[in-house]
Parts: C-alpha cells; sequence; structure tokens
C-alpha cells in the first residue's frame, strides 16, 4: 500500500533486527524504540499517539515472557504487530444495517477528500453485497457534484436522485427518502455537500438533512493524504454532529500515513472503509489487523484471497485448468487468463499481500507493471489461427506481430516460450494425476511462474 511504504520500510527494518535475536537486552529493546518513534514521527503520526505507543511496546519488551523467551526477536516483534493493531482499532466495525430494513448512510468531509467518488464506490459494493442502494447528492452550492454523482452511479447501474435546479438541500433530502422506499431500495447514501473548512453554516445545514433522513450511519470521508490536519477535522465534524466512523480515502497516494494511524486513537470512532484506488471498485473494508500485518511485511493473505474471489471469474479459471489438463491450453486461453489477472489490481499490490514480500523483498526496478499489457498485446496482435496454432509462428510472422503490438521480436519469441513452458508443465501434471508416478518437477525454474 502505497501510503505507508515509507514508514513501512523502517519498520521493517528495526523488527527485521530483532526477529534472529536469541537474545534481547534492555539496550536493544531501547534502540528498537528510537527507531520507532523516529519512524512514527516522521510518518506524521500524532505525537500524544507515538509516545502512547512506544511506551507500550516498551513496557511490554521488558517483560518476562520476552527476556526467557526462547525466541525473543519474535517475541518483540509479536509486541510491535499487537500494538500497532491496537492503535489501528483492534477489530473490523462493519456498516451498521437499520432494523426497520431501510438504511440511511450520510457522508460528510471537506472539499476534495473524495465524498462522490466513494458514494459510488460504496453504493457498487453493496450492490454486490446483495443489497439495493440508491444515491443521492443533497449538495446545493455544486451543482456538478450532483451530477458527477449521477455520471458514476448511471456506469454501475445503480438508481440516482438528484435536482440540480433546487436550493433546498433538505427538500431534496425528503423528496430522496421518498424516491428510495417507492423503488424499494434497502439503503440510501447521502452525498452531502463539502466546504473549504468547518463552518457554522455548513453545519446548520448537515444538522437540518438529518433530522429529515434520520441517518442509521454519520461516516466521514478522510483524505489520507492531509496528515495531522484529518485528526482535526475529525474532530470537529464530531464534536457539531457525532460521528459513527470513518471512510479513508487515497489510501494509494504516496503522503506519509500518519491520520490512518493517528484518527482512531484520538478519535475513539473505528475506521469502517478504505479506498486504495481511483477505480469504482476499489474501496474495501478495514481490518486493522491486516493493516497492521502489511506494514510489518508479513502479507495480508486474506484480503488476497477476498481481491481474487471478488475479481476473478471463477468459470473461466476451471474451464481454463480443464483445457490445461486436457492439453487444449491456447494463446486465446492465455489472453483471458491476463485479464482475469489485471482485476487483482497492480503486480506489486498483490506481491505485499504475500508473507516476506514486503517494501524490500523485491526491489521496484524488478518489478515490470506493464509485462501483462505487454503480452497482452502480443496476443491480441495475433491471427485466430496463430493463436489456436502457434507452431505456424515463423519468422516474418512474430516479425509482424512485434510491430503490431508496440514489442521486439525476442518479447514475441519469449511469450511463446513461457506458454509452451506452461504447456510441457501440465503434460507432466496430468501425468501425475493420472497415477504415472511421483510429483514432477513442476518446472518453475528461476524465472518464477510460467505465466
Amino acid at each position: 500500500m502505497a501510503l505507508f511504504e515509507g514508514l513501512s520500510a523502517k519498520l521493517q527494518d528495526i523488527t527485521a533486527k530483532m526477529r534472529g535475536k536469541s537474545r534481547v537486552t534492555e539496550q536493544d529493546i531501547k534502540e528498537m524504540m528510537r527507531e520507532i518513534r523516529l519512524a512514527l514521527l516522521e510518518a506524521d503520526v500524532n505525537f500524544t499517539v507515538v509516545k502512547e505507543l512506544v511506551a507500550e511496546i516498551s513496557e511490554k519488551s521488558k517483560g518476562v515472557e520476552v527476556m526467557e523467551s526462547l525466541t525473543p526477536g519474535q517475541q518483540v516483534v509479536k509486541i510491535v504487530h499487537e500494538s500497532l493493531v491496537d492503535i489501528l482499532g483492534q477489530t473490523n466495525s462493519k456498516l451498521l444495517v437499520s432494523p426497520s430494513g431501510f438504511t440511511v448512510i450520510m457522508l460528510y468531509g471537506l472539499q476534495g477528500a473524495g465524498k462522490t467518488t466513494t458514494a459510488a464506490k460504496m453504493a457498487l459494493m453493496l450492490k454486490k453485497k446483495g443489497k439495493k442502494p440508491m444515491l443521492t447528492s443533497v449538495d446545493v452550492h455544486r451543482p456538478a457534484a450532483a451530477r458527477q454523482l449521477e455520471i458514476l452511479a448511471n456506469s454501475v447501474d445503480i438508481p440516482c436522485y438528484i435536482q440540480p435546479e433546487e436550493k433546498d438541500a433538505v427538500k431534496i433530502a425528503r423528496q430522496a427518502v421518498d424516491r428510495a422506499r417507492y423503488l424499494l431500495c434497502d439503503t440510501l447514501i447521502v452525498d452531502t455537500a463539502g466546504r473549504m473548512t468547518i463552518d457554522t453554516e455548513m453545519m446548520a445545514e448537515l444538522k437540518a438533512i438529518g433530522k429529515v433522513v434520520n441517518p442509521t450511519e454519520k461516516l466521514l470521508i478522510v483524505d489520507a493524504m492531509i496528515g495531522q490536519e484529518a485528526v482535526n477535522v475529525a474532530l470537529g465534524f464530531d464534536k457539531e454532529i457525532g460521528l459513527d466512523g470513518f471512510i479513508m480515502t487515497k489510501l494509494d497516494g504516496d503522503a506519509r500515513g500518519g491520520a490512518a494511524l493517528s484518527i482512531r486513537k484520538i478519535t475513539g470512532k473505528p475506521i469502517k472503509l478504505i479506498c486504495v484506488g481511483e477505480k469504482i471498485d476499489a474501496i474495501e473494508e478495514y481490518y486493522p489487523d491486516r493493516m497492521a500485518s502489511r506494514i510489518l511485511g508479513m502479507g495480508d493473505v486474506l484480503s488476497l484471497i477476498e481481491k481474487a474471489t471478488a475479481n476473478l471469474d471463477e468459470k473461466k479459471a476451471a474451464e481454463a485448468f480443464d483445457k490445461l489438463k486436457k492439453n487444449q491450453f491456447t494463446l486465446e486461453d492465455m489472453l483471458s487468463q491476463f485479464e482475469e489477472v489485471k482485476k487483482m489490481g497492480s503486480i506489486k499490490d498483490v506481491l505485499s499481500m504475500l508473507p516476506g514480500m514486503g517494501n524490500k523483498a523485491i526491489p521496484d526496478e524488478h518489478i515490470d507493471e506493464k509485462a501483462i499489457d505487454r503480452s497482452a498485446a502480443i496476443i491480441r496482435s495475433m491471427t485466430k489461427k496463430e493463436r489456436h496454432n502457434p507452431g505456424i509462428l515463423n519468422a516474418s510472422r512474430r516479425k509482424r506481430i512485434a510491430a503490431g503490438s508496440g514489442t521486439t521480436v525476442q518479447e514475441v519469441n519469449r511469450l511463446i516460450k513461457q506458454f509452451e513452458e506452461t504447456q510441457k508443465m501440465m503434460k507432466q501434471f496430468s501425468g501425475m494425476m493420472k497415477g504415472k508416478g511421483r510429483m514432477p518437477n513442476l518446472g518453475f525454474g528461476k524465472r518464477g511462474f510460467p505465466f
């Protein structure tokens, strides 16, 4: 996760030094606390939070269970992880559902925090979970915001109620509730107006809308890139209207990440969702323990499984595997698999979810994010006959394909070789499955998986 790269790299370096130690002295702990304090402050984490965290880790690290443990270094890393989880929120806090069967979620935030986009993302997420959401904009100050919400809603086929010409936000809110009930929607997401700063007029308007819609959830959209100021914004909104939680946006940015580590501890309110990209489906539930694990380079396999389940077509995967077993897998099928993998997000993000694959496990220069795009372009530049029978790809055909895909002949040759290796691997695997001996060498070699 780009937001925590700086902090993550530093904490991974610190914990790596401790992990292998067979004996931990008070001097080791003191030195580690100094490094952790500096890393957190550089990440723009609130000073009070840093002070409490360092004191907690220091106290626990000097305990008997660490000093007398067979693996004291690993015990210290475990303590750092648990302390991070404590700051980040301990447990997952799900969105509330009204017992009446009609849930209203009000979204607040300053201008530029990403409210409108987040509203659409949330609606799509709820729709995928079997809910029937409706969107509405009560922003009477910026008609363009309402139009933007309508465009986003249409792109994911979700009903949206807007009245760009109406200047009474409360009236729009009342009509939106009636419309949502008429359409038998079970969730109404209200995108409210934002300001550059918190002011009396803004709060009065939000309170009036709240009385009309009676929100089940009052969530503040927090831009993770504004640092500690996010905490002040959160405290301001909570004081005026009372919040139920937060949605953190722009966690794919390169800011220092202090807001995400400070806001839960300072306000006492949970982070419920996080936005990890610009795409309409780049939103996920927030799990403090998983976030802590990713920051410390321990991976996040559960989130990876959930991402794969949500994005990959199970039927296509089963068909591809069946073709591989029968040795009927073609370049057309390989193209389909490339398209499925792209749905998972960037290669770097996927790798970061694997244990031991932290920021420094694979240097950035060794991760080629465009590799799949180039391979897909090569296959798309082939005729249907060539995709189904790559044996006919002579030198002139390969030269034509390279020119058509904007790649080189060497890259075309490499892809064909990988395809042949995959077929060879699956031939061995099929033989093993038919009981023809021991587990074969699957041929991953130095390059890793042949795909």
